[in-house]
């Protein structure tokens, strides 16, 4: 007949094959993890057994004398390692997790040193057991283990901006009341694998979601990488590429939207004449002097080698003062290997282009720059706006 014991036990033992199948579907989880986990469910699996057959061996006198002992040190040797092997999953490399492996090889020879001289597991004539003299000892490294896997998941944690240590700490809570109901209650209720098995449940769904944080910040800073320019930090020609199909997806321009066209002057000569470190530096100057011009009001992307386009709302008349902005920035500017930087700037404004898409307001400030830029090598001042 099923007793209500071995139900639990098989309940248990399904859940932790459940969750191994769980893992097995995850797509998102490397191979390795996968395999860190299912040996985690395996140690837990193992330990709900030795439980199972330590019950079933107790006041058994048919029994060699040596089989309760064994049964009970391998069940005490296996629960800790379970917890152990969640930290595996992390992948730290601290003080915290030697301290944990420290631990557990010293409870593991601490067991196999005191299975058969009744330092751990007493067995009456009866064939009952009761616990030793070193059992305080057991369960003072149950507790630090559970204490060591906290502080793993906590730094662990830390590496994520949703950190959620409440669930967490309610995890741990969890598992360490399955620990103290089977050592202090008097019916010695076997609540250890459950809460085991049930906390590996909801360990699981814990750092299934850290593994889709990991993977969502992954793809954040990729996709950051993929939009910022290497050389500059300005966005990039990528982001550049987007950002005018947004705004042709919204229908029309924005009335108060400006399009400046930048163009470094004697990039070419620079790079023939002192090379392309300074031709280099040239291409940063010039990037930090229109940051630090258009500041928060527009968005700067190096579209090429010496080409910008800055993407801003401005008032009337606004225009020209950052016009004014840019060319005391570009007069206070020198670098290490260049002296000074000059630029050759258009802009064209979405109210006197009206129907325009965004490429089509980008032609217009590029005409206006290629004016400026002639001027500039024919040493004529010239208006750098397009007139209509």
């Amino acid at each position: 007949m099923l007793t209500y014991y071995t139900a639990i036990t098989l309940l248990c033992l399904m859940s932790l094959g459940t969750l191994a199948v769980m893992v097995w579907e995850n797509n998102r989880m490397s191979s390795s993890d996968k395999r860190l986990l299912h040996v985690t469910y395996a140690l837990i699996a193992l330990t709900t057994v030795t439980e199972w057959l330590g019950g079933w061996c107790d006041g058994r006198t048919d029994l060699p004398s040596w089989v309760l002992p064994a049964v009970k040190c391998v069940d005490f040797i296996v629960k800790p390692m379970a917890g152990g092997t969640l930290v595996a999953q992390m992948h730290l490399h601290n003080r915290w997790r030697k301290a944990l492996i420290s631990m557990l090889a010293f409870n593991a020879l601490l067991q196999i040193v005191a299975a058969f001289n009744g330092w751990m597991v007493v067995v009456n004539n009866q064939g009952h057991y009761g616990h030793g003299v070193l059992y305080p000892a057991y369960l003072t490294a149950c507790v630090a283990v559970v204490v060591l896997v906290t502080v793993e998941s906590f730094l662990y944690s830390k590496a994520f901006s949703r950190q959620n240590r409440l669930s967490l700490g309610a995890v741990m809570l969890f598992i360490m009341a399955g620990i103290a109901m089977q050592a202090l209650l008097p019916m010695r209720p076997k609540a250890v694998c459950v809460a085991m098995a049930m906390g590996a449940s909801l360990m699981f769904i814990r750092y299934a979601e850290f593994s889709s944080l990991e993977m969502d910040e992954r793809l954040n800073t990729q996709r950051e990488q993929i939009d910022t320019d290497a050389l500059t930090g300005m966005f990039s020609r990528r982001a550049y590429t987007q950002a005018l199909a947004e705004l042709n997806a919204a229908g029309s321009l924005p009335s108060d939207l400006v399009a400046f066209s930048v163009d470094i002057n004697g990039l070419k000569q620079m790079n023939d004449t002192l090379g392309h470190e300074a031709g280099d530096e040239l291409i940063v100057g010039a990037a930090n002097c229109l940051k630090a011009a258009f500041g928060t009001t527009g968005r700067c992307y190096r579209t090429g080698g010496d080409e910008f386009v800055v993407l801003a709302c401005l008032l009337r008349g606004k225009p020209e003062e950052m016009l004014e902005r840019l060319k005391r920035e570009t007069a206070q500017w020198h670098g290490k290997l260049v002296s000074g930087i000059t630029l050759s700037v258009g802009y064209a404004v979405a109210a006197d282009c009206e129907g325009a898409s965004a490429e089509a307001l980008i032609h217009e400030a590029d005409l206006v720059m290629y004016g400026a830029k002639a001027a500039y090598y024919q040493g004529v001042v010239r208006d750098r706006r397009r007139r209509r």
